[in-house]
């Protein structure tokens, strides 16, 4: 009797964060350390001395939409079932969405990258290099914000996680919007990892805290 009880709040939500997590953190261990702005004669040798890890990197990082897309839709339908039926859920919904695809076109422009890494291809190389970084760092910035603040406002608001970590989740959307402008203000970019990151943390805390339903929101309530 208690499987329709543990149904009201949808899929679990720690298991593809934690998947989510431990694929972002495996393609940056991978990356072959490029970096926006260096020479092109470096970003060419660093591909062509570390292409095996470059690809890898690139299909661990186009892995890593899948669970971070069942994330968003078992997140979104958990807030939809707590009753917050607001604009936060659905703007969340489709800043996920798009953070999803966003990563799977950075990947594959980092992989492009890699295949076209060869003498004489270096504006294609710098091209492919550039759009990966564009996507995967401003753009995926900017996105994950508008998922965390579709996410906290309405928790928030709502009172159904801590204060403190709604409030976070909106600081990290902030930083989110500033980093976008890293694209022209190459000082910037230091905020990215900032946001992805950080928004990683906060991502795994507030799956492993979202409560199931209101009932158990209220249970500390009535104790008290």
């Amino acid at each position: 009797m208690s499987l329709p009880h543990a149904r009201r709040g949808g899929p679990p939500l720690l298991a593809p964060a934690l998947a989510w997590a431990v694929l972002t953190v495996a393609a940056g261990v991978l990356h072959p350390g490029t970096r926006p702005g260096a020479d092109p004669s470096t970003t060419l040798a660093l591909l062509r001395d570390h292409p095996v890890a470059g690809q890898l990197s690139a299909l661990v990082l186009i892995a890593s939409a899948a669970p971070f897309a069942v994330w968003v839709g078992a997140v979104h339908h958990r807030l939809q079932r707590l009753g917050l039926r607001v604009a936060g859920p659905t703007l969340g919904l489709a800043g996920g969405l798009l953070v999803a695809a966003v990563l799977v076109v950075s990947g594959a422009a980092q992989w492009a990258a890699v295949a076209t890494a060869v003498p004489g291809g270096d504006a294609a190389v710098v091209g492919m290099e550039a759009l990966a970084f564009a996507l995967g760092g401003p753009a995926f910035a900017v996105l994950f914000g508008l998922l965390l603040a579709g996410c906290s406002v309405p928790t928030l608001l709502g009172g159904l996680v801590p204060r403190g970590l709604a409030w976070a989740g909106l600081v990290l959307a902030a930083v989110g919007v500033v980093a976008v402008l890293g694209l022209v203000v190459p000082p910037l970019q230091y905020l990215l990892p900032v946001v992805r990151f950080g928004g990683l943390i906060w991502l795994l805390w507030f799956s492993a805290i979202l409560p199931v339903s209101r009932r158990r929101t209220a249970e500390p309530a009535v104790a008290a």
